[in-house]
């Protein structure tokens, strides 16, 4: 009987959070059993807790979780992320990511080579960073003591590091650099004329070089050979060995050499001059990397050190950990405000452009949030702290600009892939080179050295020509450099996805109430009925008057106005409310009403010589009230919700960059089609319910638009997931933003703009730097293999090979840096 080979299966635990019966777990267990590859689910419903057997080749944890969440169930686990040390390229990457998937309890993970982190996602209970540094330091990369949260000493931390990276490199390449010339100017000038002299000499420059300078190379090679795999410094350190291995052979056997016919040359300026050259390059590539991650250095400056506390009626100066909720703090004008908090007195303007990329200071009184890090310009106030430490503003954004910048866009997915056998394949194509212009060379072209000289020399220019290094930065370093810049013009991108999906939108629809409009109504219109005794300024008293501490948002607006102008409010006397209608009292003597048309008709009033005057305003988009004084109709006071400044100009914008707009309202056709006509958007969809806003738009979707919702409320939540993209006012509920993929902290709808503008620059560099990196190889490749030379004699040395291999590492990473000239459609 033939045996049969079982494949190994593995198994997976799940907390799960949502289930509210027994009946929930049986669904749960029917849905992940139907994916492939799953063999046994059991779904403890008291425990809440999923165990999974699966069989890795077929199934994933990412997949079993994703079809849990699908259904309505949430799978909590904690994000961590961590340097990685020993990363080279692409291929690295790969390889990182698989190993700690493969760690029982890992759900997710991406690693992100321009700054040399992992991001994974994992179940607590089962796996921690201990697993994830043993598991990486069993294939050849080191997880430092350093671990990366919210606090500035740790960001501070990893600059050290790099910084001494940086040196160590610039120390090495200054010093491989002159080695590598003066063995060139040696060779070349033929100053000692011995030869046995010469060579040993060279041999004594060149060793340094190679095994000093070149270490991390061999080290890096010798940690895949361990463990099974190769990449980038294995190239170089097999390229570079055989020049230098066959120039110690000649050197130390010049007899042997002779014996075999071979030419008694060394190549010790190829492989001292090619390290040099990669050392340039990852040192350029060091110091670009550096700067990707500035926006997040410059939230982290921002924090305040100390804050000016009030306990026990004196004033002290804390370091800002000491600081707690509810405690008092002075700030002076020109300091920082040190943490988030609510001004209980004074008042003053604020400098919020480090989180909004607004530069016009915002006015704030009594009773208004002001955030840590701002800048207080003008006023002395007091505040009580409400928000502090990893709750804050600000390190809530650090988060989400650290989450998005260890992000991977889905075109990085298949560039890892294509990494992770690119090496292999590269060292079969140079062997094969090999062979050819050694065994086949000499009947195709005439050759300017021996066979197997020549032969060398091609195997060296391929080997080092197609390191992966700018396959592996093209992607990460431009949405680093992108998602930073972002955070700089109060812009947050959740992420490469979010990038990536951004370009393809088509349809923007935005909720009117707080989004394109500010939310609350404001009188526009006082106007008097012809034959009437009281004039403009004594009608509105009475309106503000019946008003008068009410908290509706249409009275409030009718006693602001009335304050604004002045006007002074008398006692209303037998107050009535009538509920859906309007108000009546006595106000100075007089029977005073206010309400709508039905209220008066209700009231025997003869209401025709205003109808026409009320549907006039109804048209306009305002909402008018009625004024009766002594059983007449005396005018009209009407209200509505004002346009913020700058919609119409963000609404342009967008239509100029080829995208539909539609607005969503839950207000009257009349009132939301008046509002889409002052700004210019042809689709109104009005009085829409809160619970079918996500419907609007899978209905948009379902005509085959990817659709960008924008929305600020809590009611939009359920739209800003369904839409493809959903963008949410910063000024907004954490509902709205925590279901958002793209967070404005801003109320200028011009930054709608420049995120979706900043989205597309970004995924162009990422198109430029992956067209760039597989053009450079699959050009560089065929030449540096000798392809053209039969032809044309046209030959890629491997010094050059070199020089070109590093530069387009460091032009990629520039690339991606030129992001940073992106400017904001606000303060164009």
């Amino acid at each position: 009987m033939p045996e049969t080979k079982t494949r190994e299966t593995k198994s997976l635990s799940l907390p799960i959070q949502g289930m509210s019966c027994a009946s929930c777990a049986a669904r749960i267990e029917k849905k992940v059993g139907e994916v492939p590859g799953v063999n046994k689910v059991s779904v403890n419903f008291g425990a809440e807790q999923a165990a999974v057997e699966y069989d890795p080749e077929t199934a994933t944890p990412d997949a079993i979780v994703d079809i849990i969440k699908n259904m309505g169930y949430d799978v909590p686990a904690v994000q961590k992320t961590f340097p990685v040390e020993g990363m080279s390229c692409a291929s690295c990457v790969g390889r990182v990511e698989k190993k700690l998937r493969g760690l029982d309890g890992v759900v997710d993970v991406n690693v992100n080579l321009a700054s040399e982190r992992a991001t994974v996602s994992y179940m607590e209970a089962r796996v921690g960073l201990p697993d994830f540094r043993k598991a990486l330091a069993d294939i050849g990369y080191s997880v430092p003591d350093v671990e990366l949260v919210e606090e500035a000493a740790t960001q501070e931390a990893e600059d050290a590091r790099h910084q001494r990276e940086y040196r160590t490199l610039q120390f090495k390449f200054a010093s491989s650099l002159g080695l590598a010339v003066a063995i060139m100017t040696l060779g070349m000038t033929g100053w000692i004329e011995d030869t046995t002299t010469a060579h040993w000499l060279l041999l004594v420059l060149a060793t340094p070089v190679q095994f000093w300078g070149g270490w991390q190379f061999y080290k890096g090679t010798w940690a895949g050979l361990k463990h099974g795999y190769a990449d980038m410094n294995t190239l170089i350190a097999v390229g570079t060995t055989v020049a230098y291995a066959y120039s110690v052979a000649v050197t130390v056997l010049p007899q042997l050499a002779a014996s075999f016919g071979t030419e008694l040359a060394v190549y010790y300026d190829t492989s001292a001059m090619i390290i040099a050259l990669v050392l340039m390059g990852r040192m350029l590539e060091a110091r670009a990397k550096g700067r990707t991650s500035e926006a997040i250095r410059k939230l982290m400056g921002m924090q305040a050190k100390t804050a000016r506390v009030e306990r026990d009626g004196i004033e002290q100066d804390l370091p800002i950990d000491q600081v707690e909720v509810g405690d008092i703090v002075s700030v002076r004008p020109g300091e920082r405000v040190p943490v988030d908090g609510t001004i209980i007195e004074g008042q003053t303007a604020i400098d919020e452009s480090m989180i909004s990329g607004e530069s016009v200071p915002v006015e704030k009184k009594e009773g208004d949030e002001v955030i840590g890090a701002s800048i207080n310009k003008t006023g002395y106030f007091k505040m009580k702290a409400t928000r502090l430490g990893k709750d804050s503003v600000l390190a809530h954004i650090i988060r989400m600009v650290q989450e998005a910048q260890g992000s991977k866009a889905p075109v990085q997915r298949l560039v890892d892939q294509v990494a992770g056998v690119f090496v292999p394949v590269v060292i079969v194509i140079a062997l094969v080179a090999f062979g050819f212009w050694w065994l086949v060379g000499p009947s195709v072209a005439t050759l300017p050295t021996e066979p197997v000289l020549f032969a060398m020399m091609i195997f060296i220019s391929v080997m080092i020509i197609a390191c992966p290094c700018a396959l592996g930065l093209a992607t990460p370093t431009a949405i680093m450099v992108g998602t930073g810049k972002g955070a700089e013009m109060g812009v947050l991108i959740k992420g490469g996805e979010t990038l990536e999906q951004a370009q393809k939108l088509n349809t923007i629809v935005f909720d009117k109430t707080g989004t394109l409009t500010e939310g609350k109504p404001v009188v526009r219109d006082v106007w008097v009925a012809d034959g009437v005794d009281p004039d403009e300024k004594t009608l509105l008293m009475y309106a503000a008057s019946l008003e008068k501490g009410s908290e509706h948002p249409l009275g409030v607006a009718i006693v602001e106005y009335a304050k604004g102008k002045n006007v002074a409010l008398k006692p209303a006397q037998e107050f009535k409310a009538l509920p859906g209608f309007g108000v009546q009292a006595k106000v100075d003597g007089h029977d005073v009403a206010l309400g709508n048309l039905r209220m008066m008709q209700d009231a025997g009033l003869d209401v025709e010589p205003v109808r026409e005057k009320v549907e006039t305003f109804g048209g306009e988009g305002k909402t008018a009230m009625l004024v009766k004084v002594d059983g007449r109709i005396a005018g009209i006071v009407t209200a509505a919700d004002r346009v913020r400044p700058e919609s119409k100009s963000a609404i342009q914008s967008l239509k100029q960059r080829g995208l539909e707009i539609v607005m969503i309202t839950g207000d009257n056709k009349k009132t939301a089609e008046a509002v889409g006509k002052e700004l210019g958007i042809d689709r109104v969809l009005a009085e829409v319910l809160p619970a079918d806003k996500a419907s609007q738009v899978k209905r948009l979707q379902d005509e085959g638009r990817f659709v960008a919702m924008v929305g600020d409320g809590i009611n939009d939540a359920p739209a800003l997931a369904q839409a493809n993209i959903g963008i949410a006012m910063g000024s907004g509920t954490d509902v709205a933003i925590e279901t958002a993929d793209i967070t404005l902290m801003t109320h200028d709808l011009n930054a709608v703009v420049d995120a979706i503008e900043l989205s597309r620059r970004t995924m162009s560099k990422i198109r430029q730097n992956l067209f760039w990196a597989f053009f450079y190889n699959v050009l560089g490749i065929p030449i540096a293999a000798g392809v053209l030379y039969p032809f044309n004699g046209v030959l890629l040395q491997p010094m050059f090979a070199a020089a070109a291999m590093s530069f387009s590492s460091v032009s990629v990473v520039s690339n991606s840096l030129l992001l940073k000239r992106f400017t904001s459609s606000r303060t164009a």
